[in-house]
């Protein structure tokens, strides 16, 4: 199996780590997750960290052919279109977006302001189909659980999970948001298991617990061994115990109201309003 090369950018303000894919034999390459920066106190976007991207990109001579989103984010901004305006690429995610769509268009009352067919994504992603980066072979494989659109595409021998596995130290991202479900996580992270122990596994999210320094990569082995909510011995039961009790004592994501209605879209604001102002929705008392 190919081993492409990874190369991380790490979000400090939201704890997220991007990704550059690249295929070590040619010029192909996919930007994963990419942030849009965003000040919650003025309602500003700007792009200094996807420029960082794609100044890496250009600086390499590579050649983006894919934009891939794991899932729509609750706790950053897609900087998606940005990067496709910059460097082209095709924007993708998973088929599942269209429940997601439909969850929020009711949550947010948008109404024909909001299609929940997909469409403003390039590329929908089936369970399971297969692409390419270059020379090198890809999956999208679904693993659903954090939300009911969550992928993990496996490129060569790296599979990037999204928010479906932190660190192994930190276990796994909550089900509590509209379409997660433990029961599900729990499933898709025996699907993960299957692959081989050496996979890499790059994740979109370290806190770093306990002070330690910030990870992205991982494996599946030491997932299986030492993941402390669904690694070892432990039981779907007691998995969907912990995760429960431990979602019923966290706050909503900072930017989980503008970055829904943000990636539900693809990245892309909702349409200016008569002044050439695009607004968005604040629902009271719904989280």
């Amino acid at each position: 199996m190919l081993k492409p090369e990874v190369k991380a950018f790490h979000h400090a303000d939201t704890g997220t780590f991007s990704y550059v894919v690249r295929d070590t034999g040619g010029r192909a390459a996919a930007v994963i997750d990419p942030v849009l920066d965003y000040d919650p106190a003025a309602a500003r976007t700007s792009t200094e960290s996807a420029d960082r991207i794609a100044a890496f990109v250009r600086d390499n001579g590579l050649e983006v052919v894919w934009i891939l989103e794991t899932h729509a984010h609750a706790d950053h901004l897609t900087a998606a279109p940005y990067l496709k305006e910059c460097l082209g690429g095709t924007i993708g995610i998973g088929s599942g977006i269209t429940r997601v769509q439909s969850t929020f268009r009711d949550v947010l009352n948008l109404g024909d302001a909001l299609t929940i067919d997909g469409s403003q994504f390039d590329h929908l992603f089936g369970n399971d189909e297969t692409f390419a980066i270059g020379a090198v072979e890809a999956r999208a494989i679904p693993t659903p659980g954090h939300t009911s659109d969550s992928l993990t595409y496996l490129i060569g021998d790296a599979a990037f999970v999204g928010d479906s596995l932190f660190m192994p130290d930190a276990g796994t991202a909550r089900c509590d948001f509209p379409g997660g479900d433990a029961h599900v996580l729990w499933r898709s992270t025996r699907r993960l298991f299957e692959l081989p122990d050496e996979t890499r596994l790059f994740i979109c999210h370290d806190y770093g617990p306990g002070g330690r320094e910030v990870r992205c990569e991982t494996t599946v082995g030491a997932q299986k061994r030492r993941n402390i909510h669904v690694g070892g011995d432990r039981t779907e039961g007691e998995f969907v115990k912990t995760r429960t009790e431990r979602d019923a004592t966290l706050g909503m994501p900072r930017l989980i109201l503008p970055a829904i209605q943000i990636n539900i879209r693809a990245g892309r604001a909702p349409e200016p309003e008569g002044n050439g102002v695009s607004y968005l929705k604040i629902p009271l008392n719904q989280f």
